[in-house]
């Protein structure tokens, strides 16, 4: 379908931007993720927070990694795997932005359009494109192949039936 050409790209196009971004110029991801990870630290019992080094390059595979499924959503190579794996990728980004205990302000808009990119991506990932789930596809073949193979035991039963006839007229005419 035509809209869905259009659409997916254009979805994933925030994605693609975002993981590049990260990927690019990790420091200010770097930041906010150490600072949520501190914050979740005081409140749970978690481990401190890796090593900037470790961070960044977390942070960097992120990126790559959101880049890439995002760029396989928009040409449209396998896009319900791509559009989960952006859901799952989008609840970390989610995390960190969250407006809880900060300026509300700054943070409000970037954790609504991650919940929002959330939703999205869940629901492209579970289009499936006007085609039946495997649930129903599985159902039907189950009544499908018990209906060929009665349709099979009626023809048998009636080739039977044919040639018994078959023979009883060939006695009967000897």
């Amino acid at each position: 379908m035509l809209v869905r050409r259009i659409a997916r790209p254009l979805f994933a196009a925030w994605f693609v931007a975002e993981g590049v971004d990260a990927a690019r110029r990790p420091q200010t991801h770097v930041h906010h993720a150490e600072t949520t990870w501190r914050q979740l630290a005081a409140r749970a019992s978690i481990p401190a927070p890796p090593p900037t080094a470790r961070m960044r390059t977390l942070v960097r595979a992120h990126g790559v990694t959101t880049a890439v499924a995002g760029l396989m959503l928009a040409s449209g190579k396998a896009p319900r795997a791509a559009a989960l794996a952006l859901a799952a990728l989008a609840v970390p980004l989610a995390v960190v932005n969250h407006p809880f205990g900060r300026d509300r302000a700054e943070y409000r808009e970037r954790f609504l359009r991650n919940l929002s990119m959330i939703g999205g991506a869940l629901i492209v990932g579970l289009d499936r494109e006007g085609r039946p789930g495997v649930a129903w596809r599985v159902e039907h073949a189950k009544v499908d192949r018990a209906a060929a193979k009665h349709a099979k035991e009626t023809l048998t039963e009636a080739a039977r039936a044919a040639r018994a006839d078959l023979r009883h007229a060939r006695r009967a005419s000897a």
